[in-house]
């Protein structure tokens, strides 16, 4: 049993012994002489009693002393030793969202054999389908994200505030240089950008964080200097935020809390609105959004002006647009596709829509075609194909799935991976188009952009093979939503027309 359970298991113990005694906390108050909001607190596992007062606690319970303070739980409560040691409650990050590790056990001991049933079976099922708990953090980290609306006014302000104090104007691109000196002279943090090279396991990586005196940032040379400046603008965000757990590397390599999960978000919220600054973003997409006509070399000229990646400048749409402009219906998704071939792989998504995209089905399943995200990136492969070096590409489309209510105006780019040869990636950036939508993007209707009828993949397309000139798979109709299996539907109609025994 951890040490930190001690004093839940303590206040487990004193409310049975005194629900037993049919005690409330006023009678136990006066025959314990201590007061009700003391006990109480006990009770909830907050605070733990000295010696002293436990005898006192004992003595007016008629309990020897030795079995309040045993950690071994009563029959009634057996249960809750495997909730009390399950990683998903020991470690998801219940207090952000104002749930504290004793409120869930309080509510586990009104049917403690049920609670542990249902905690043993979501570790079996996370053992099952290989998950960790680190997946979990993921999981609550987008929850806690939707939760704030993407938007961290905390980390805004300390951007600008450490922006003005340097007396650098936004929108500009911040310097590689300007950085460097920043985080030596203020932070003692020097930056290595050719130890990766030697190394040939560590070429994944984006950046290395050692600690020492001098720290040092190791980051890999074969990063374009956008992406080298936001390496160091994440090491800033540690900085002044006072990040103190982190992860070493980007990407992570290992995840050790969730606290380091989240940290490594403030960091990279932090780079990238030091790059793409709140004010200045919020006036160009407003002029932006003025346009009569859709023009994809105008959003990336936009783009250019803050010397960021395709992905760092829509990610950055999804923290401002639906603050500023309250565009609240959205997805943003990252795909990604080996050159030359026809797998498309979706890495991420950050979803505030009512669409639901299936993942971690490439192998089994193909992407409908007719997604501007994928569209796009066989657009980049055929300028590749025929020698033209045009990245990063943009593209807008009008889209409508299939089984839903909804059009969306959708906005992708695209361009080579800087750290994986022959490899191509796409984001794509999804607005539902809602009346408010409409009243403030002129180009939402413009007739140049396509609109097109779309699906989750090729094997759960209801269309006609000959109403998709795009489809590269057969429907299957067991993975489409109104498939019903043949045996349910024959033992329905069975059970509707049986009359029983003649």
């Amino acid at each position: 049993m951890r040490s930190d359970n001690v004093p839940v298991i303590f206040g487990l113990k004193l409310k049975q012994y005194r629900e037993e005694r049919g005690y409330n906390l006023k009678v136990l108050s006066q025959k314990a002489r201590l007061s009700p909001s003391y006990l109480n607190e006990i009770e909830k596992g907050k605070k733990y009693p000295k010696t002293d007062k436990i005898l006192q606690i004992a003595a007016a319970l008629d309990v020897p002393y030795d079995e309040l303070v045993s950690l071994k739980l009563g029959k009634d409560l057996n249960p809750l030793e495997s909730i009390l040691d399950s990683p998903v409650i020991r470690e998801l990050p219940l207090q952000l969202f104002g749930i504290s590790q004793q409120d869930v056990i309080q509510l586990f001991t009104k049917a403690p054999t049920k609670a542990a049933a249902l905690i043993r079976t979501v570790d079996e099922i996370t053992r099952s389908y290989g998950m960790q708990v680190e997946h979990f953090f993921y999981a609550m980290l987008r929850s806690y994200q939707e939760t704030r609306g993407n938007y961290f006014e905390d980390i805004e302000d300390a951007v600008q505030e450490f922006v003005t104090s340097h007396g650098w104007l936004q929108p500009m691109a911040i310097g590689y240089q300007q950085l460097a000196q920043v985080l030596a002279q203020q932070f003692n943090v020097v930056i290595d950008g050719n130890t990766i090279d030697d190394y040939p396991h560590l070429q994944g990586f984006r950046s290395i964080w050692v600690e020492g005196s001098p720290h040092v940032l190791l980051i890999n040379s074969k990063l374009s200097t956008e992406q080298k400046i936001f390496q160091m603008g994440r090491e800033l965000g540690y900085r002044l935020l006072g990040l103190k757990e982190r992860g070493i590397t980007s990407s992570r390599a290992e995840v050790t809390s969730f606290e380091q999960v989240l940290n490594d978000f403030k960091a990279s919220y932090f780079a990238g609105a030091m790059l793409i600054g709140r004010e200045s973003l919020v006036a160009d997409m407003e002029e932006f959004f003025q346009r009569e006509r859709w023009n994809g070399e105008a959003f990336l000229a936009i783009k250019q002006r803050y010397g960021v990646t395709p992905e760092m400048f829509l990610y950055r749409l999804t923290q401002i647009i639906p603050h500023h402009f309250h565009f609240d219906k959205y997805y943003f998704l990252r795909f990604s596709n080996p050159a030359g071939s026809q797998r498309y792989h979706l890495t991420k998504q950050f979803n505030m829509s009512p669409v639901l995209f299936p993942t971690g089905i490439e192998q089994t399943e193909h992407y409908c075609r007719r997604w501007l995200a994928v569209d796009i990136l066989r657009e980049l492969d055929d300028h590749q194909q025929r020698g033209v070096d045009h990245p990063p590409i943009a593209g807008a489309q009008v889209s409508h799935f299939i089984n839903g209510e909804n059009d969306y105006f959708v906005i992708s780019l695209a361009r080579p991976l800087a750290l994986t040869p022959r490899t191509n990636t796409s984001v794509t950036l999804g607005f539902q188009i809602t009346e408010e939508f409409e009243a403030k993007v002129k180009f939402w209707n413009d007739p140049a952009v396509p609109h097109k009828l779309i699906n989750e993949t090729c094997e759960r397309c209801t269309l006609a093979a000959h109403a998709c000139s795009e489809r590269v798979a057969p429907p299957q109709p067991e993975k489409q939503p109104e498939y019903q299996d043949p045996r349910k539907s024959a033992l329905k109609s069975f059970l509707a027309e049986y009359k029983g025994p003649q």
